[in-house]
C-alpha cells in the first residue's frame, strides 16, 4: 500500500486531478444477493480484493483533501482478447478459458474444475464474464465524463452470468476439439455466483457491454492460436 500512496502522492504533486482506477468485483467478497449493485457491501475475502478496497479509500481521501475526481471501475471477469491479436498468458496460467486451451494442446493433463456442487443450476460455479474490448471503451467514456462529473465508483459486467460449463462448452464448440476435464475440491472462498448489476456505469456513462461469451471465446481461441504459430521454430 505504500507504493500506491506514492503514486497518488505523485499524481497530486504533477497537478492530475482525474484518475481512473482498475478496481474489482472481488472488493465484495461474498454477496448476499446477485446481481451486485454498488451499494453491496464491500467485504473482501482474500488480499486482492482488500487491497483494491484499500485503495478505493485512499482515493476518496485524495478526493476530500486534494480535490482528485476519479472512477473506480470495478470489473468482474475480464476475458478475451483484442481483436486475437494482443491477448493474456500467464506463467503459471490460472484463468478458466487460458487453462482449458493449455489442457486442448495436452500442457496440463486436465482442466480442473474446482466444485459442482454449487448451488447453481449446473453445480458449478457462475461469473460474469466481460470483454476486455468492452473495459477498453469504458476507460474512454470515463475519461471523458470525469471532465466535468464527480467521483463515483461503477461496475463494469454484461448483467448475464455463465458457469463453468457454460464456459467449457462455449470452448469446445468453438474450438471443435474435446477438453480434457475433471473435478476437484471446491477452492475456499469461491462465491457460487459473482454477477454485475451495469445500469449505473449505462446511466453514468452511456455505456453497455457489447460482447458475448462466444465473442470472448473466439477472440482468446483467435489469439491462442496466433500466438503458438508465432512461436512455432521455423524450417
Amino acid at each position: 500500500m505504500a507504493d500506491a500512496l506514492s503514486l497518488l502522492n505523485a499524481v497530486i504533486d504533477s497537478g492530475v486531478r482525474k484518475f481512473i482506477f482498475s478496481s474489482t468485483c472481488a472488493t465484495y467478497g461474498i454477496p448476499k444477493l446477485v446481481p451486485i449493485t454498488e451499494r453491496t457491501p464491500r467485504l473482501p475475502i482474500n488480499p486482492y480484493g482488500a487491497t483494491k478496497l484499500a485503495f478505493e479509500n485512499a482515493l476518496e481521501a485524495y478526493g476530500h483533501a486534494y480535490g482528485l475526481r476519479f472512477v473506480s471501475f470495478r470489473y468482474f471477469n475480464a476475458a478475451g482478447a483484442e481483436s486475437g491479436e494482443i491477448g493474456e498468458v500467464h506463467v503459471p496460467e490460472t484463468h478458466l478459458i487460458p487453462s482449458a486451451f493449455e489442457a486442448i494442446h495436452g500442457e496440463r493433463r486436465k482442466l480442473e474444475i474446482f466444485g459442482t456442487d454449487y448451488p447453481t443450476p449446473d453445480g458449478t460455479c457462475i461469473r460474469d464474464y466481460i470483454h476486455v474490448n468492452d473495459l477498453a471503451e469504458a476507460h474512454v467514456l470515463g475519461v471523458e465524463y470525469l471532465e466535468n462529473g464527480s467521483s463515483t465508483a461503477l461496475n463494469l459486467g454484461t448483467g448475464q452470468g455463465s458457469s463453468v460449463r457454460e464456459v467449457i462448452s462455449t470452448i469446445e464448440r468453438i474450438t471443435s476439439r474435446p477438453l480434457p476435464q475433471r473435478v476437484a475440491p471446491r477452492r475456499e472462498g469461491d462465491p457460487p455466483q459473482l454477477v454485475a448489476d451495469p445500469s449505473l456505469a449505462q446511466k453514468v456513462l452511456g455505456w453497455k457491454a457489447r460482447r458475448s461469451l462466444h465473442d470472448i471465446v473466439a477472440t482468446a481461441w483467435k489469439w491462442d492460436q496466433s500466438r503458438r504459430k508465432s512461436m512455432a521454430p521455423t524450417l
